[in-house]
């Protein structure tokens, strides 16, 4: 996967950033990414030379970024954040995925002044109609189908999802996502608010 990103370009959904010391760019850069088409983010590359730097005591930047977007991006999100090493170097990667609860935004802008979007390789505000359109854009999925990112799969409770369509079809765990009672959310699976009001343990 490194290999991957260091040979692409910046760009629509390409970041490179060469440490965590400026963190407010790399929010808006998360919040712009998961309210367009997705993105990746590379902390310690220079975004220059596509020099590694790498990124000291990973860990524990991984933990004090894993904070930073949950402390200062509504409604909250939660983008994978891996550790991959280049040689003896460490280097951050997040991955951001085009999220369906749009609009997202920087916490302390508000929900006004403080949408993103991607335009090419930069971050936009985003002003009032394309707030709007971007709602629009998630409003065609029902409230019950909406993921629960906080949940995992397991507190369905699968016994009595077989007991309610017993009498219609045999159910397999595969089918739940069909059913609309689970949801893929960026790499999870997770139950929906319908299928936690009706099977959640």
């Amino acid at each position: 996967m490194f290999e991957e990103i260091i040979a692409r370009n910046e760009g629509k959904t390409l970041e490179f950033k060469r440490d965590l010391s400026s963190p407010v760019p790399i929010i808006k850069t998360i919040v712009a990414f998961a309210n367009s088409s997705g993105g990746i983010i590379a902390i310690g590359i220079d975004n220059d030379t596509r020099a590694v730097l790498g990124v000291d005591n990973p860990l524990d930047e991984e933990e004090r970024l894993a904070s930073l977007i949950a402390d200062r991006i509504e409604p909250r999100l939660a983008p994978v954040i891996e550790v991959l090493q280049a040689g003896d170097k460490s280097v951050l990667v997040i991955e951001v995925y085009p999220s369906g609860s749009r609009p997202h935004w920087v916490k302390r802008e508000g929900s006004s002044d403080g949408v993103y979007v991607r335009l090419g390789s930069t971050n936009r505000r985003a002003d009032a109609e394309l707030i709007d359109e971007l709602r629009r854009g998630v409003q065609g999925r029902a409230y019950d189908e909406t993921p629960l990112p906080d949940l995992a799969a397991d507190d369905i409770a699968f016994a009595a999802v077989v007991d309610a369509f017993a009498s219609r079809r045999p159910v397999t765990r595969r089918d739940l996502e069909s059913l609309r009672i689970t949801a893929r959310h960026q790499r999870r699976v997770v139950p929906t608010v319908g299928g936690v009001l009706l099977f959640g343990r």
